[in-house]
């Protein structure tokens, strides 16, 4: 077994390359971070590694997707329909017990929207977002693969709301 200090930057190193591959829009790569039924020691030959639900994603908005093919499925219609998108990730704190690792982090997302009708040549607006996200990782003879990714976006507060109209 390796030094903890080892597994904490080896789970960091591992989210980061999350990150980088949904930046990238590497399906490929993204693909091969997620855990599969035989990281879990699910016997494929008995259920369908498409459908098994060993892993889970909750997008900001979305229903709990569940099963390596749903959740895949998903980032593949994300990268389909983004043209930009890009993660500063903040408040980054990862905890190791074990062969199961958690990250939690704010990820400031920047991304951009369809170029304009007549411009396919730059970028449409490009939109902040906050979302706070919770990672969970296992270790496999292969490294660390993601077990779990759930992401909530964070409520801004608008003080006209609050009632706080204070003149300036």
């Amino acid at each position: 077994m390796s030094a903890p200090h080892t597994d904490v930057e080896q789970v960091e190193a591992a989210n980061t390359a999350f990150y980088e591959a949904l930046e990238r829009g590497d399906f490929e790569t993204l693909s091969s971070l997620w855990l599969t039924p035989a990281d879990l020691g699910v016997d494929e030959s008995y259920h369908d590694p498409a459908d098994s639900g060993v892993v889970s994603c909750v997008h900001p908005g979305w229903p709990v997707l569940t099963g390596r093919g749903e959740v895949l499925r998903s980032y593949a219609l994300i990268m389909a329909n983004t043209d930009y998108i890009q993660f500063f990730l903040t408040d980054v704190h990862t905890s190791v017990t074990g062969d199961t690792a958690i990250v939690t982090c704010t990820e400031n997302i920047l991304s951009g929207g369809p170029a304009p009708e007549g411009h396919d040549d730059e970028l449409g607006p490009l939109v902040g977002q906050l979302v706070v996200a919770t990672n969970v990782f296992r270790r496999t003879p292969d490294g660390w693969r993601m077990w779990s990714h759930h992401a909530s976006p964070v409520l801004a507060e608008n003080d006209a709301e609050d009632g706080d109209e204070t003149p300036g």
